[in-house]
């Protein structure tokens, strides 16, 4: 059977994308994918989602939405997808459990995962003190010492927002300079709380109860090499994110980093009847609330586009 509208990705703009589509009378099914709920699943506290005055732990919120898409009827179904071709309609993708699934629009709302330097205490602290989003989790942090690693663009405006809110904001910066644009640096440079740590690596981090300071070393592998502790109390990575995109990269345009490229402003692929919706297409806010209105654009548009076929 041909699924009228097909949504991959179960994070705020999957969800809220099957709410609309669900209410639309679409018949969707949403494939959860292997993290249901997307990123927001990996924070504690979310304080900037509208309708929760008091905030609330991220797991409970995408339970919320999970729950809203379920009582209007979507059918969620748990699996990864691990192949498509959009080379023409009806669309097909498959499972990794070899089960194929056909759909007359689909929803591409995979998200992107934030890069880690791969040190196995970001895991033990993830949301104890460890995080990809300053935006999202740098209000806890208010008057504490923080650390941001990167040195690019997103490093220095993380720094920056960061620094609005923390008493001392550490950079830890792997070259001896920063990549940022000639602008961005000399905002990180002008602002006193703002400590540039160039030509530093990260070793691991430490604490009891969740982030207390970080093992750092200062030209590492050179003879005048220097390791020490560094105290923090919250460590953000800022080297980029990955845009989970190349399921579809044959059939849709991306850009250089992988980002799918809409049309117009619109969730609009090239494709049609193919949608992108979230952090897949967003390389510039990726904020949960962003995402769930993209999610909100795009099943507004399958509908309109399963109209008009259903019109021909």
């Amino acid at each position: 059977m041909t699924i009228p509208c097909l949504i991959v990705g179960s994070g705020p703009a999957g969800y809220t994308a099957a709410i609309y589509a669900s209410r639309a009378g679409l018949q969707p099914v949403l494939l959860e994918g292997l993290q249901p709920g997307g990123q927001l699943t990996t924070t504690t506290e979310v304080d900037n989602f509208p309708g929760y005055p008091e905030g609330v732990d991220g797991n409970q919120l995408m339970a919320d939405l999970r729950q809203q898409a379920e009582r209007f009827g979507t059918d969620i179904r748990s699996g990864l997808a691990v192949r498509a071709d959009l080379s023409h309609s009806p669309y097909r993708i498959w499972m990794d459990d070899d089960s194929e699934l056909e759909c007359q629009s689909l929803i591409i709302a995979t998200g992107a995962s934030a890069k880690y330097l791969g040190l196995p205490d970001e895991q033990k602290y993830r949301g104890q003190g460890v995080s990809a989003c300053a935006t999202c989790d740098g209000f806890f942090y208010r008057g504490r010492t923080v650390a941001v690693v990167g040195g690019g663009d997103t490093a220095c405006e993380e720094a920056s927002y960061l620094a609005g809110l923390a008493k001392k904001v550490y950079m830890i910066v792997r070259k001896p300079y920063l990549r940022a644009t000639k602008a961005m640096q000399d905002r990180v440079k002008g602002m006193e709380n703002i400590e540039i740590l160039f030509e530093h690596n990260t070793l691991g981090l430490y604490g009891e109860d969740g982030v207390e300071g970080a093992h750092v070393v200062h030209r590492m592998g050179e003879a005048d090499e220097r390791r020490y502790d560094l105290p923090i109390d919250g460590f953000f990575l800022a080297i980029g994110h990955h845009p989970n995109s190349e399921l579809f990269a044959e059939w849709i345009k991306t850009d250089s980093q992988g980002y799918i490229v809409t049309e117009n402003g619109s969730p609009r692929t090239g494709v049609p009847g193919v949608f992108a919706a979230g952090d897949v297409a967003d390389p510039t806010y990726r904020q949960g609330i962003v995402a769930a209105g993209a999610g909100a654009k795009a099943a507004i548009e399958a509908e309109r586009y399963l109209a008009a076929l259903r019109q021909a």
